[in-house]
């Protein structure tokens, strides 16, 4: 029998699941399909039975590592920002409920061939060891200045117009070298290349206070990391879905997207459930980009390594047992750069004394792709590849805003440690889909606590 629905979402992974869930609330009714039998697509979190399934089909894991339930392992290496827009969605929704945190312990640049602390006070800035003495003077007083910024107060300023000059200028106007603009715009703004340098100055100076921002709130470093791997974030988004009455039917593949003859928009898809063939119906329909190959282009080719490893093998001088490191592509000659994701049993992803290394980033030119992550790799000193997963995946985008036929394609996770970009896709969906945009309640100060 067939069936009509407010939203249909194809696929489980967090864009389409965090959507779900707000829509839900609103009183939307929703039905979720997803042909995996598992939640997450791809931004779930494996046990270590199903990564060597996914990646090393026919192969046994190796018995040194452990109980294959006490791995979870990400497919995409991400880290929320502590005061960032996904955080701002998840207490909004009150997620939180179902998703412990705990803190990421270092955020670190490579520099002088080994990871240095992200400065991100005047303290920190005077007594790095990445820049001379009179750069961190430099350093100082920019970051100062970010600090101080209000655009009702002219005086605070300093003769710049954000609008109109570009993040160079501003970079210039406080004397900073190549060196130190390098890590602000890739350490702290989280740009993966320089373009953002010859762009007006205001989404940086943004991006800047929101990581020194987030820094302040718990210490360390910037970022969360949810308990168990990023997949309990699909799976708690989904729950709410639920609670609402939302329809989740997983292991479920899409026999038939249908369009109205009229003129071309989204009707509906056919769907075989226990053997019997039905239609849900809908006009509009949200989908992650595998579901519509002809409605999306590729952007990029990304390469992400897994590598299951000894705690030992951490390349962190202060003992910490969590961190994220930022090789620049400017250090390596890439346009590019290089993302090091390191998390262990702290955030019970694995085995006591074991950890993980995700390593991400664009590929360029002809060179072999894990040739490409080759500094990456002798960071965290791996030799041998045997407990090291490699995937390529392709990047996409879809080609329309889905107005006029009401199909929305989110668009893939890119190499960035974060998910600003996550959510600024999943914010420009909802404005899309509802015309109207996400407004969230304000974070107040101790209402998103993580785990010691």
């Amino acid at each position: 029998m067939d069936e009509e629905y407010d939203v249909i979402v194809l696929g489980t992974g967090l864009t389409e699941c965090v959507l779900s869930g707000l829509l839900s609330v609103e009183g939307k009714k929703i039905l979720h399909i997803d042909r995996q039998d598992y939640y997450g697509g791809e931004s779930a979190s494996l046990n270590l039975q199903q990564l060597y399934e996914k990646f090393k089909p026919g192969k046994s894991p190796d018995e040194s590592l452990g109980r294959s339930r006490d791995w979870c392992v990400d497919l995409i290496p991400k880290f929320l920002m502590a005061n960032g827009e996904l955080t701002n969605i998840l207490t909004h929704t009150n997620v939180t409920r179902y998703v412990e945190f705990k803190q990421i312990e270092g955020s670190f640049v490579h520099r002088y061939g080994k990871p240095s602390k992200v400065p991100t006070t005047e303290y920190e800035a005077i007594s790095s060891s990445m820049i001379g003495l009179f750069e961190k003077r430099r350093l100082r007083n920019f970051l100062l200045f970010v600090a101080s910024y209000k655009d009702d107060e002219i005086s605070t300023h300093k003769g710049l117009n954000l609008d109109i000059d570009t993040v160079d200028t501003v970079f210039n106007k406080f004397g900073l070298e190549d060196g130190t603009k390098n890590f602000i715009g890739h350490a702290m703004a989280l740009y993966d290349n320089d373009d953002y340098l010859n762009q007006p100055a205001r989404e940086t100076i943004e991006r800047i206070i929101l990581y020194v921002g987030s820094v302040a709130r718990f210490g360390k470093s910037p970022y969360l990391y949810p308990l168990y791997g990023l997949g309990e974030l699909p799976q708690g988004f989904s729950r709410l879905s639920a609670i609402y009455g939302g329809t989740f039917m997983l292991g479920t593949p899409i026999k038939e997207i249908l369009y109205n003859e009229e003129d071309g928009s989204f009707k509906g898809v056919r769907i075989d459930v226990d053997g019997e063939e039905k239609i849900a119906k809908s006009k509009q329909i949200i989908a992650d980009p595998t579901y519509f190959p002809d409605l999306v282009k590729n952007t990029s080719k990304l390469i992400r390594t897994i590598s299951l490893i000894d705690q030992s093998q951490l390349p962190f001088k202060s003992n910490e047992n969590s961190g994220q490191i930022i090789i620049t592509g400017k250090e390596l000659n890439r346009k590019n750069d290089i993302y090091i994701a390191l998390i262990g049993s702290d955030h019970k992803v694995s085995p006591q004394g074991k950890a993980i290394a995700i390593i991400s980033s664009i590929i360029e030119g002809d060179k072999p792709p894990h040739i490409q992550l080759e500094e990456a790799f002798k960071l965290i000193k791996i030799k041998s590849f045997d407990h090291t997963f490699m995937g390529l995946s392709d990047l996409y985008e879809p080609l329309n805003d889905g107005l006029k036929n009401g199909v929305f394609i989110s668009k893939s996770y890119d190499a960035s440690s974060h998910f600003e970009s996550v959510t600024n896709d999943i914010k420009d969906i909802y404005f899309r889909i509802t015309g109207k945009p996400l407004k969230l309640t304000k974070l107040e100060e101790g209402e998103f606590n993580a785990v010691a």
